[in-house]
């Protein structure tokens, strides 16, 4: 396997995974926050569909977000499979984005985030992409150990 491919399976890998978690998730407990300020079961799910997005805006102008946002918020939060049906034509929209990088852009290419004090190659901004959504997902399985609840085994 090259780069790409390697982004792309990882990509695929964590989404699946991250899924397995938020399907685990009881209805009852979607809405469930470990505090007033943290953000809950549900929300997190869309924080993590509505970035990728955002990431992939970010990536198409080279680290300028400008007033963008994402065609995900405001959406009502309804069930999870409807936040993966709202997000799908984003996630094709990325994949296909990664998958026509070619190996010198990976290495070449930088995004540049003045007001994140960020400048990282193009491989690198990707892998700290899918390491954003790994982390929620841990998170999420924090939440669900709190509650007691049944944790999906995402080490499969």
């Amino acid at each position: 396997m090259n780069a790409k491919e390697l982004l792309i399976l990882h990509f695929e890998e964590v989404r699946r995974r991250s899924i397995k978690v938020w399907k685990g998730i009881t209805e009852d407990d979607l809405y469930w926050r470990p505090d007033p300020e943290a953000m809950s079961c549900f929300e997190m799910i869309r924080h993590v569909l509505e970035s990728e997005n955002i990431y992939h805006h970010i990536i198409l102008h080279r680290g300028v977000l400008g007033d963008y946002e994402s065609p995900l918020t405001g959406n009502p939060y309804t069930t999870v499979e409807d936040e993966l049906k709202n997000a799908q034509p984003y996630r094709e929209k990325f994949l296909k984005m990664v998958h026509s990088f070619t190996l010198k852009e990976l290495e070449e290419v930088y995004i540049t985030r003045k007001e994140k004090n960020q400048h990282r190659k193009l491989g690198d901004y990707l892998l700290r992409m899918a390491y954003h959504e790994s982390v929620h997902t841990g998170q999420l399985l924090d939440y669900l150990r709190t509650l007691k609840s049944a944790r999906p085994n995402v080490w499969d």
